[in-house]
């Protein structure tokens, strides 16, 4: 599995995307991958979650380092 920091160069690379780790932690539970809750987090509720424009980048990027085999685009 990729990390964070892999991720982050992957995606201002690729598509000029930044990214923060919570929106890539959210990404990471839409597709039931592991993650940790994070000390400050407050229930189930998300501070800062994705942005609808910034899921598709993430998800290319968990495919490339094969975290996910494939994209649901009916999600």
């Amino acid at each position: 599995m990729a990390t964070y920091k892999e991720i982050f160069q992957w995606l201002k690379e690729e598509s000029g995307v930044s990214v923060k780790n919570c929106h890539i932690a959210h990404v990471k539970s839409m597709h039931n991958l592991i993650t940790k809750v994070a000390p400050n987090r407050q229930g189930e509720n998300r501070v800062y979650p994705c942005p609808e424009n910034k899921i598709v980048h993430i998800e290319a990027a968990f495919k490339h380092f094969g975290m996910i085999k494939y994209l649901n685009q009916a999600e």
